[in-house]
């Protein structure tokens, strides 16, 4: 939390990145136009020409840009200097997002991101947890498609849960209905550079297997949790399933969610992810598919000439993405069921519209910028520290992504 005095109320810093543009367009369409918020924002980067690029896509030839390199302390210590928030596009964040957390943490600038890496988070946590919580900064990871649908989604049906059948779930499932989007570049780099991360530490495996690898230390869960790696039907949702390949880091947000909120779900809370993928001999079959494609995915990554092939042939790259016409015509459709000890039943839905990866989590992640920024009387009390997106922001958030960023949150029954 820096001074008022701050020049910006949000940097962004990757503006030049595929969903750093996407991000600046959209801050540039949703604040400073009559009847808008008003957000004094600026973009930063490490190529000037770049930056003008960007600013000439967006149409705002007047907007402030920073030169900043992600390896370059000074640069990056004097950005934050001039920023209430700094929202961070630049990854894999395991490669170039340390040395902006180190700075964010320890000077009291409030930050978010997009990042999926959960044994990065790790590593964030044991090195500047304190420092955040000494000078005030609210970090705030996984503030896209990873994590918000599933942790705000949580969050909307545990509150639903309590207003209606009084009492929280114990027991939580997660489905993706349906989704439409393109291929992350981002995204495969950060799969591609974890395998490489385990290849060089194997150790490293046992604690991406921990679901509750990102809890505080003092959590005291030890209920054995469910994971979706074969075929497997179920019968809540009546359909087959597949592995939902962003579980791996939504699942350990939702659990740190609970123990942030004094494990307000139960210590004995269970939270787990799946893809619906349909009935029948048809959806065990799509299923099977599935399973198998993610299997080769990971053994080819898993051995290195094979990694290079992929990272430079075969797959799209960070900076790729899909058209602005998939950014629009994306969507996804996310089903809960949740149950109580005495068990009662709920269901809910979190519907987006716009890809998941690019479209939807840059409005997203823009409105998360923007509650930091500017929900000064919710936050007052928030002290500094290593958040999720729910616990730190709360039906707020809800609220600004029902109105700005084309979510919806429902009870089904």
């Amino acid at each position: 939390m820096n001074s008022q005095l701050d020049a910006f109320d949000v940097i962004v810093f990757g503006a030049t990145s595929f969903v750093g543009q996407i991000l600046a367009q959209y801050l540039s369409d949703q604040f400073n136009h009559p009847g808008q918020e008003s957000l004094n924002w600026a973009i930063a980067g490490r190529s000037q020409t770049k930056l003008d690029d960007v600013k000439r896509t967006i149409k705002q030839p007047q907007i402030t840009t920073i030169i900043a390199d992600a390896n370059d302390e000074a640069a990056i210590n004097a950005m934050c200097a001039q920023a209430k928030v700094i929202i961070s596009t630049v990854g894999p964040y395991a490669l170039y997002g340390e040395t902006l957390v180190k700075v964010c943490a320890e000077s009291g600038t409030d930050y978010c991101d997009l990042t999926g890496e959960v044994q990065w988070i790790d590593r964030m946590l044991k090195k500047y947890e304190n420092s955040a919580k000494a000078s005030g900064a609210r970090i705030v990871h996984c503030s896209g498609f990873d994590s918000i649908p599933s942790d705000m989604g949580t969050y909307f049906t545990q509150r639903e849960a309590k207003k209606s059948l009084g009492e929280y779930c114990n027991n939580i499932s997660m489905r993706v209905k349906a989704a439409k989007g393109g291929a992350s570049g981002g995204t495969i780099a950060s799969m591609l550079n974890i395998t490489e991360e385990v290849m060089k530490d194997p150790a490293l495996r046992k604690d991406l297997v921990n679901p509750y690898l990102i809890c505080p230390k003092d959590h005291s869960y030890k209920t054995r949790q469910f994971d979706t790696k074969t075929p497997t039907f179920d019968k809540n949702f009546n359909g087959w399933t597949a592995p939902f390949i962003m579980a791996a880091i939504n699942t350990r947000i939702v659990f740190r969610s609970n123990a942030l909120l004094n494990h307000a779900y139960g210590e004995d809370f269970k939270y787990d992810e799946a893809m619906l993928v349909g009935k029948g001999l048809k959806g065990r079959l799509t299923a099977t598919a599935i399973v198998g494609a993610l299997g080769a995915f990971f053994i080819g990554a898993a051995i290195k000439p094979t990694r290079w092939l992929l990272s430079n042939y075969m797959l799209p790259k960070p900076g790729e993405g899909p058209t602005p016409k998939e950014q629009v015509e994306g969507y996804y459709d996310i089903r809960f069921i949740g149950k109580t000890p005495t068990g009662k039943e709920i269901r809910t839905k979190v519907i987006g519209q716009g890809d998941p990866g690019y479209g939807s989590t840059s409005q997203m992640l823009g409105q998360v910028g923007a509650c930091l920024a500017l929900d000064n009387e919710l936050l007052a009390d928030k002290p500094g520290g290593f958040w999720t997106t729910s616990t730190l922001l709360g039906d707020r958030l809800i609220e600004r992504l029902e109105k700005d960023a084309k979510l919806t949150f429902e009870v089904l029954n």
